[in-house]
C-alpha cells in the first residue's frame, strides 16, 4: 500500500514539475517574441505533450519493473536443482488457493479482454459483449466436466489424453489448432499493449507491438508457471485499481454526456436476422473456451482435483467482475464529444482507432497523473498475461511434439531448452499476427474458432467416451471440421467464403448462419461414426489386420503399457510397462483403464 501511494505521489510531483517547467519555458521565449495568443497556446501544448510522453515512459518503466521483479522473485520459489517438466510447466503441482484463484481468473482476463470489451461496447453495444459471460461459462463447464477427470489422471498438458487415445503423431497434428489458438490470443494481448503504448509514448503501432513482444518474451524466459502465476496476482490488482481509479474522473469529465441520453447507442440491439449468428458466437466462446492449455495448465497445477474445480467456479465470477470497468469505459467513450476534447477529431470509427478506445479514454478524459497510473497499470497487466499463452504453446511443443514424437529419450534439461527456444518462436508468430489483423476483438473472437470446431469434440470424447473413438475417427473429424470451417471464410484474414450458407449477408459480406457450431457438430458425429465403422470393418473381417496402419483396432503391438490405479487427489502415479518399470509420457501418468488394450502411443 505504501508503494502505491509512493507511485501516485511520484506522478503528482512529475506532473507539477513539468507544468512549472512549461510555464517557465513559455515566459522565457516570449520575452523576446511579440505576444501572440496562438503561438503561446501552441508552445504550451507542445511542451505539455513532451511532458506527457516523459511521464508516460516513467510510468511504464515503473510498472514493468514491478512485474519483472515479481516474476524473478517467483521464479526463485522453484525447487533448487529440479528442472523437471512438472516443476517448470506446472509449478510442481503446488499452487495455493489464493494464488490459484488469481491465476485461474487471469486465464482470460488480460489485455485483449479489457481492451476488447471496451471496444465492442463502443462499436456495437452491451448486448454484443458476449466474451465475459461466454468465457465465464466456459470456466464453469470446464470445472464440471473436465477439471476433475484431467487432474485425477495426473496429466501435464491438455494434449496428453489425446495422445494417449489417438497416438503420438495424431496428437502432434492436434497440436496445430492448439498452437494457432495460443498464438492468436497472445497476438491480441500484444496488439492491446502496442495500442496502449502508442497512446502513451506517441510512437507508431507497429513499433509498439514489436517492443512489447520483446519485453514479454524476455520476461517469459525467466521462469515457468511459478513466475506466471504470481505475476497474475499483480496483473489483476493493476487492472482493478488502475481502471476503477480512472472511471470517476472520466465519468465526471465535462465532455461526457449522461449515459441515459445515449442508452440505445451503448446498449445496442440484435436484429432478428442476427439471432443465429449471435448464438453461434456465444456457443463458440463457451465451449471453444474450454480446450486451452492456458486453462488446463492451471487445472493440472492445482494440489488436488477438487481444488481445480473450485478455482474454475470462483474464476468464472472473477471474469464477469473484472469486465465491469471496461464496460463502463466503453459506455463513457460512446457518450463523449471527442471533437471537444484534446483529441480534437471526429469520434473514432476505424478499426485502428476503436481498438485503442480504452487507452484513449484514460488519456483524454482523466487528469494526467490518473491516466499515467491507469495506462501504466494496464500495460503491465497486459505484459504479464502474454507470458501465459507463450508458455502454454511452448510447453505443448516441447513435450507433446518434440519429446513424444521425435525424441522419446530426451532428458529433462533438453526438453527445458527446447521449450525456451519455442518461447522465442511463438513470440515471433504472435507478433506477426498482431501486426496483420487490425481489430483486437477480431483476434479475440477468432482465436477460439479452430479450437472450437476441432479440439473440443475430440477432447470431450477422450475424457468421457474414449471407448467410442479411435485414431481413424480422429483424423477424419479433424479434416472434415477444418474444411467446413474454411468454407465459411474469415473476413479478418481476407479469406473469401467458399460456400455462402443460408442467410448470407451480401451487403456486409457476413455469414449469419451458425456454420462454426455446425462444423463442431459435424466433427463430433464424424469422430463417432468413423471410429465405429473402422472398428466394425476390422472386427468383422471386412479388412485384414494388416490394413490397421494406426495400430488402434486389431493390429495392436504386444508391448502394451499398463498403469496402476490413480493415486489419491490426482497425484502422479507409478507406471508398469511390460518387461520392467518405465514411464509413460515421461512424467505424465494415466489410469489403468486408459491403456488397457492400447498400443504404445509413441510409435503410432
Amino acid at each position: 500500500m505504501y508503494g502505491l501511494f509512493t507511485v501516485v505521489f511520484l506522478f503528482r510531483y512529475l506532473h507539477s514539475a513539468a507544468l512549472d517547467r512549461t510555464v517557465r519555458v513559455e515566459f522565457s521565449t516570449n520575452l523576446c517574441v511579440p505576444f501572440t495568443p496562438g503561438v503561446r497556446k501552441k508552445q504550451i501544448e507542445e511542451n505539455r505533450a513532451k511532458m506527457i510522453n516523459v511521464a508516460g515512459v516513467i510510468s511504464i518503466i515503473l510498472f514493468y519493473i514491478l512485474i519483472l521483479g515479481v516474476g524473478i522473485w517467483a521464479a526463485r520459489k522453484k525447487e533448487s536443482g529440479n528442472d523437471s517438466e512438472e516443476e517448470v510447466m506446472l509449478a510442481g503441482r503446488n499452487i495455493g488457493l489464493f494464488v490459484g484463484i488469481f491465476t485461474m481468473t487471469a486465464t482470460w482476463v488480460g489485455g485483449g479482454y479489457i481492451n476488447g470489451t471496451a471496444e465492442i461496447i463502443y462499436t456495437k453495444g452491451l448486448v454484443w459483449c458476449q466474451a465475459p459471460f461466454g468465457y465465464s461459462l466456459s470456466l464453469v463447464f470446464g470445472g464440471i466436466f473436465f477439471a476433475n477427470k484431467m487432474r485425477q489422471q495426473g496429466y501435464i498438458t491438455m494434449l496428453d489424453p489425446l495422445q494417449d487415445s489417438f497416438g503420438g503423431r495424431m496428437g502432434g497434428l492436434l497440436f496445430l489448432p492448439a498452437l494457432c489458438g495460443e498464438v492468436f490470443w497472445a497476438a491480441g494481448i500484444l496488439a492491446a499493449l502496442g495500442a496502449t503504448l502508442s497512446v502513451i509514448i506517441d510512437i507508431d503501432h507497429e513499433t509498439s507491438v514489436i517492443f512489447s513482444s520483446c519485453i514479454a518474451v524476455f520476461y517469459t524466459l525467466f521462469g515457468g508457471l511459478y513466475a506466471v502465476a504470481y505475476t497474475d496476482v499483480i496483473q489483476l490488482f493493476c487492472i482493478f485499481i488502475g481502471l476503477w481509479m480512472c472511471i470517476p474522473f472520466a465519468w465526471a469529465n465535462k465532455h461526457v454526456k449522461p449515459l441515459s441520453s445515449v442508452k440505445t447507442d451503448w446498449v445496442g440491439e440484435i436484429k432478428s436476422s442476427e439471432y443465429f449468428y449471435y448464438l453461434d458466437y456465444g456457443l463458440l466462446l463457451v465451449f471453444g473456451g474450454i480446450p486451452w492449455q492456458v486453462y488446463f495448465q492451471r487445472v493440472l497445477s492445482s494440489k488436488s482435483a477438487a481444488r481445480a474445480q473450485i478455482l474454475s467456479y470462483v474464476a468464472a465470477v472473477g471474469c464477469v467482475l473484472m469486465a465491469i470497468p471496461s464496460v463502463l469505459i466503453g459506455a463513457i467513450a460512446k457518450s463523449t464529444a471527442w471533437n471537444e476534447t484534446d483529441y480534437r477529431r471526429d469520434p473514432p470509427t476505424t478499426p485502428e482507432e476503436t481498438s485503442m478506445i480504452l487507452p484513449m479514454v484514460l488519456q483524454y478524459l482523466t487528469p494526467d497523473f490518473v491516466s499515467f497510473f491507469g495506462l501504466g497499470a494496464v500495460s503491465a497487466a497486459v505484459m504479464s498475461s502474454a507470458d501465459s499463452s507463450i508458455l502454454s504453446a511452448s510447453s505443448m511443443f516441447a513435450r507433446n511434439v518434440y519429446k513424444l514424437i521425435f525424441r522419446q529419450r530426451a532428458s529433462e534439461m533438453e526438453i527445458i531448452w527446447v521449450m525456451r527456444v519455442s518461447i522465442l518462436i511463438v513470440g515471433v508468430l504472435a507478433t506477426i499476427m498482431a501486426l496483420t489483423i487490425p481489430s483486437i476483438y477480431g483476434l479475440w473472437s477468432m482465436c477460439s474458432d479452430l479450437v472450437y470446431v476441432i479440439l473440443f469434440p475430440q477432447l470431450l470424447m477422450v475424457v468421457h467416451f474414449k471407448d467410442y473413438c479411435n485414431t481413424y475417427g480422429s483424423l477424419a473429424a479433424y479434416i472434415i471440421a477444418f474444411l467446413v470451417r474454411l468454407s465459411g471464410g474469415e473476413p479478418q484474414l481476407n479469406l473469401p467464403p467458399l460456400i455462402k450458407f443460408p442467410g448470407w449477408d451480401e451487403e456486409n459480406q457476413l455469414q449469419l448462419f451458425p456454420f462454426r457450431t455446425m462444423a463442431m457438430i459435424i466433427s463430433l458425429v464424424t469422430l463417432i461414426f468413423v471410429s465405429w465403422w473402422s472398428k466394425w470393418l476390422f472386427e468383422k473381417g471386412k479388412l485384414a489386420p494388416g490394413y490397421d496402419i494406426f495400430n488402434c483396432v486389431v493390429n495392436i503391438p504386444e508391448d502394451i503399457q499398463r498403469v496402476g490405479e490413480p493415486a489419491e487427489d490426482g497425484e502422479q502415479m507409478s507406471v508398469m510397462a511390460s518387461g520392467g518399470m518405465g514411464k509413460l509420457y515421461g512424467t505424465t501418468l494415466v489410469g489403468n483403464r486408459e491403456l488397457v488394450n492400447r498400443p504404445k502411443t509413441v510409435n503410432r
